[in-house]
């Protein structure tokens, strides 16, 4: 069924080419119907936080200022009442909130957000579930036994997956910021990112903390960024996600040369798949 809906969100999402038979405009429509059913039929679970200028983000980079458009000639702002709209200006790092960090990030050469594919938006959704090991060691990081312990109960990690990284982290998100921002968290190894790249052909990450690793020189982060793909952080309500069967859509602002920036990222859970979770 994964297979089938990635497929068929592939041909409606992303195709560029057109059907030559005659018949070419029932085909689309089929296409499209079976599309719309499969998501209709779905549960669709938004893997993204809501974010405002008290949003946990790095001291390094210092909340952001959110404020109203204001008319140039009055000094005033815009409101409904009097202009009929309203608008807001937005001064953040592009590192803020749920968002995407692609390559350029961390290397001078890397792919920036809007050079990344849209075929590489639009993923098989896997879920490495490390709460469970966070009793004995709350700062774990995960590793390459992790994830063959995850295989053998769930089978290999699909080449071309999302690989995504559930601590609950993202539970402290509005209601404990302080302790959402704590060092050291738990967290990828830097041979556990390695081998899902390497050795089983994941192409993006993501996790629930705004750091992939403790380490003091982002070890992982670094070597993930400066080895072509991207990551998505502080991801929410991975908890409502299955370990496999899920497809992930990430969608963000098309920035010319973006070094980073929000993303709204959800799941689509098949029917069959959510009744099984």
């Amino acid at each position: 069924m994964i297979h089938r809906m990635i497929a068929v969100m592939a041909l409606s999402f992303i195709s560029m080419g057109v059907i030559a038979q005659a018949n070419a405009s029932d085909a689309h429509d089929n296409q499209t119907t079976e599309l719309l059913a499969i998501v209709h039929a779905s549960k669709l679970v938004d893997l993204t936080h809501s974010f405002s200028a008290s949003t946990p983000v790095w001291s390094g980079f210092g909340q952001a200022s959110i404020t109203p458009a204001k008319d140039p000639k009055t000094g005033q702002p815009y409101t409904i009442e009097k202009n009929g709209f309203r608008a807001n200006y937005f001064s953040m790092v592009g590192q803020y909130g749920t968002h995407v960090d692609p390559p350029a990030h961390f290397d001078a050469h890397g792919a920036t957000v809007d050079s990344i594919p849209l075929n590489q938006m639009i993923l098989p959704l896997v879920v490495f579930d490390s709460t469970g090991l966070l009793h004995k060691d709350p700062n774990h990081a995960l590793s390459v036994n992790d994830i063959l312990a995850w295989e053998k109960v769930h089978g290999r990690v699909p080449s071309g997956s999302f690989a995504a990284l559930r601590t609950d982290m993202s539970r402290d998100w509005d209601t404990n910021p302080a302790r959402f921002k704590r060092s050291p968290f738990p967290a990828w190894s830097l041979a556990a990112v390695q081998f899902l790249i390497e050795q089983r052909g994941v192409v993006a990450i993501g996790h629930e903390s705004l750091d992939t690793d403790t380490t003091p020189r982002m070890d992982s982060e670094t070597w993930l960024l400066q080895h072509g793909h991207y990551q998505i952080e502080a991801m929410a309500h991975l908890d409502q996600v299955p370990a496999t069967g899920a497809v992930l859509i990430a969608m963000w602002p098309k920035v010319k040369n973006g070094d980073g920036f929000p993303a709204r990222v959800m799941a689509v859970v098949p029917a069959d798949v959510s009744q099984e979770h």
